[in-house]
């Protein structure tokens, strides 16, 4: 594996999210080989408005940017009404666009985690936010799917507590987003 970076993206606001934590525990994961690039401005974002595409708001410019620099992407989203938050919503309303360079999460490895303090975990956000994606014609990561339920528990410490099987399919689902990447890059090659 060659030396990646990833986007990772929290879709909560609160100050002590537990998705927010989530994605502190990959990056103390994850391989050397990755350097995560945490977009913690989701709530500079304002709400979508067509009359405000161009130029687009800094916030949305400075996301785009950052996604079109990334290999890839790591959404970790909580569960608010049966869906994704509507921040998040709302953020990737704004990356659909087709401006001037196309929508950036086009063709764009990604994956999906989510943590709850539910005990059905984030299934049915992360189904929401699937739906999304695929519209949005992004490489999503299928399997392995994660979801932490009761996670206030689990993150307790703000990490995952040594040999817990999360650590496991988390660690299955950034190996799932690294494969995505390369396989990625040898269709890129191959001039596909």
């Amino acid at each position: 594996m060659s030396d990646l970076t990833i986007l990772a993206l929290s879709g909560s606001l609160r100050k002590d999210s537990l998705n927010t934590r989530l994605l502190t525990a990959v990056t103390q994961l994850a391989p050397p080989e990755l350097t995560f690039d945490v977009f913690g401005d989701l709530a500079a974002i304002p709400p979508f408005n067509e009359d405000d595409e161009h130029p687009a708001p800094p916030a949305v410019a400075q996301l785009r940017h950052r996604i079109r620099a990334a290999d890839g992407v790591l959404i970790a989203t909580p569960e608010y009404n049966a869906a994704m938050p509507g921040v998040l919503k709302n953020g990737l309303d704004w990356l659909s666009r087709p401006v001037d360079e196309g929508p950036v999460l086009e063709c764009k490895p990604v994956a999906i985690i989510g943590a709850s303090q539910g005990p059905l975990g984030t299934i049915r956000a992360q189904l929401n936010l699937r739906s999304v994606l695929h519209k949005m014609n992004a490489d999503v990561v299928g399997q392995p799917e994660f979801v932490l339920p009761h996670a206030h528990q689990a993150l307790a410490d703000g990490e995952l507590p040594a040999g817990s099987p999360s650590t496991a399919i988390l660690t299955a689902v950034v190996d799932g987003l690294v494969d995505l990447i390369e396989h990625r890059r040898a269709l890129a090659l191959l001039g596909r």
